[in-house]
């Protein structure tokens, strides 16, 4: 039998955080218990395909969301939404989103999180798709924007995470993988804005699109 793999440094935080997370949004009786939820869920985040959807973009994401926090309508869901958000991950299939959002409308209730929430945190998965939330869907403007929020990084954590995309899809022929990403660069940088919540769109826009008009840049070369 194989070895199980490390545990991350942050395992025992994440958990508490976890459990923190859910019994805010569940009902005030909390039963069952968060961690066999929370210790599936990361888990998933540590399955070998995975080389930037890991555990360090499931706690970078909670930790941005914090930052914007105060502009959610719904802050429980939000949270949660985080955890679920690629909770399913293969690279090579076009429904991880989906997949991800049944995955919570299959435990949240049994985790005791009311219907309408869990219906909440499943839209904000979804949305994760497109990035595209609906002008007032403050829920879904923080979640995406803290998800886009690796855009925004130092040149050297921008290339870091680019190199940890073109590692995920290492099945990808080096020019197939251009051309998609090329794709997708240029349609990130036609949308009006990358950013929607004002916190957010202040300290990211720019470095965001200084980067990714580099990458691209880089891939034209």
């Amino acid at each position: 039998m194989a070895d199980p793999a490390p545990r991350h440094p942050a395992h025992d935080t994440l958990l508490t955080r976890w459990a923190t997370h859910l019994n805010s949004a569940r009902e005030p009786v909390r039963a069952p218990s968060p961690a066999p939820y929370g210790e599936d869920l990361l888990a998933r985040w540590a399955e070998p395909q995975r080389r930037y959807h890991t555990t360090d973009h499931l706690l970078a994401i909670l930790d941005r969301i914090d930052e914007l926090i105060t502009h959610a309508a719904d802050p429980a869901a939000v949270r949660l939404a985080a955890w679920f958000h690629d909770a399913v991950y293969l690279p090579e299939r076009s429904t991880n989103e989906d997949r991800s959002a049944r995955l919570a409308e299959r435990a949240l209730p049994e985790a005791g999180v009311p219907e309408p929430r869990t219906a909440e945190v499943a839209r904000l998965v979804r949305l994760t798709r497109t990035h595209d939330p609906a002008p007032g869907d403050t829920n879904g403007e923080v979640l995406c924007d803290a998800d886009l929020a690796v855009l925004a990084g130092t040149p050297d954590d921008y290339a870091a995470y680019a190199a940890a995309v073109r590692e995920e899809y290492g099945f990808v022929p080096d020019d197939a993988f251009r051309d998609g990403r090329a794709g997708v660069l240029r349609e990130l940088l036609a949308m009006p804005r990358l950013f929607r919540t004002p916190q957010a769109r202040d300290r990211w826009e720019d470095a965001a699109r200084r980067n990714l008009a580099t990458e691209l840049a880089l891939l034209n070369a």
